[in-house]
């Protein structure tokens, strides 16, 4: 019998290799491991359940059941899979992005999420964009002009004073201090 399962945490292509390796190696069989997700094969489903609880519990991650918290990991892979490949290519609103990649209407994702995780789609995904800008600025390949482009900001300007109201500090500062003061992306919320 086929088993999908949602998973917390999983926010890079390390996790999906980890999850996989970490599955197989305990005897699973694996089917398919994305962000957030994963498909394997089950003959014995309690057994099989025990050896994903332990090999997730070991690595950081978390099995999700609650329909309402699997809605709200898709909508937070579906931002992050957005800044993954840049320039940032949505067509339309943030809003018409996510009711599309999840399939559920951007009222009811809204307040799920908010009522979720405590704050607003819109200041989660600023943090997110924040996280890349510090990623973009340490790499010391774009200006901060082409920066605020890929990022789909409307103007260098804009970039700045989210930066600055995020970070508590400019971008200028930040690049200065030379340092990562990055945050993984799990933790973010």
């Amino acid at each position: 019998m086929l088993v999908k399962v949602f998973i917390k945490n999983m926010v890079c292509d390390r996790c999906i290799k980890v999850v996989r390796n970490e599955l197989l190696e305990a005897g699973v069989e694996v089917v398919e491991v994305e962000l957030g997700r994963v498909v394997y094969k089950s003959l014995d489903k309690e057994q099989d359940a025990r050896k994903l609880y332990n090999v997730l519990n070991e690595n950081g991650f978390q099995l999700i059941e609650s329909t309402d918290r699997i809605l709200v990991e898709k909508v937070k892979l579906s931002l992050i899979r957005l800044l993954q490949k840049l320039p940032i290519e949505k067509i339309g609103t943030l809003s018409s992005y996510l009711s599309e990649k999840t399939n559920c209407d951007y009222s009811r994702l809204s307040r799920i999420f908010s009522y979720t995780e405590n704050t607003t789609l819109e200041k989660y995904f600023i943090k997110l964009k924040i996280e890349k800008v510090k990623e973009l600025i340490q790499t010391s390949e774009y200006n901060f002009t082409e920066i605020s482009q890929l990022l789909d900001y409307g103007n260098a300007n804009h970039l700045s004073r989210q930066f600055k109201s995020e970070t508590g500090m400019n971008l200028t500062e930040y690049k200065a201090l030379n340092q990562n003061f990055r945050n993984s992306l799990d933790q973010i919320l």
